[in-house]
């Protein structure tokens, strides 16, 4: 058995990885969209993928990192499996992955939903400024 290098954020729903893990998750899961939050785009008309960019190393992301969220819980709401993933799979993905888990109430606090990140992807580290941002949008986290 070989070891995943992607990991399950929300059960059988919501994976997380890096670029590299899109065809093994996909021979796995199936997702039913890939959202590619790096800020290059690729073109890749072998899955559904949809370019959701946020931009790594720069300040006031928070527009971009909205809209890569809504992205995925409105996926997740209409009951699809979804797959989100940066380069690496530890900054742009960790950030979408505590918005997510914070908009659809899986954590009170971003620190909660860090952590969640982090258990199920233990390379997650989010920058200071994409927590920044995480801040701004969810003030009350």
């Amino acid at each position: 058995m070989t070891t995943k290098t992607y990991h399950e954020l929300i059960k059988d729903r919501i994976f997380i990885g890096g670029a590299d893990d899109v065809k093994d998750m996909m021979e796995n899961e199936k997702a039913d969209i890939i959202f590619d939050l790096r800020a290059e785009a690729h073109d890749d008309t072998e899955y559904s993928r949809m370019h959701s960019p946020i931009v790594d190393d720069a300040e006031h992301q928070d527009e971009s990192i909205k809209k890569s969220v809504a992205h995925v819980v409105k996926a997740y709401n209409e009951g699809k499996k979804v797959y989100f993933h940066c380069a690496g799979g530890s900054n742009r993905t960790g950030t979408v992955a505590v918005g997510t888990l914070l908009t659809l109430g899986k954590a009170n606090t971003i620190k909660e939903a860090e952590e969640m990140a982090k258990t199920a992807r233990p390379k997650i580290k989010v920058k200071p400024e994409m927590k920044d941002a995480l801040k701004r949008i969810f003030p009350n986290a």
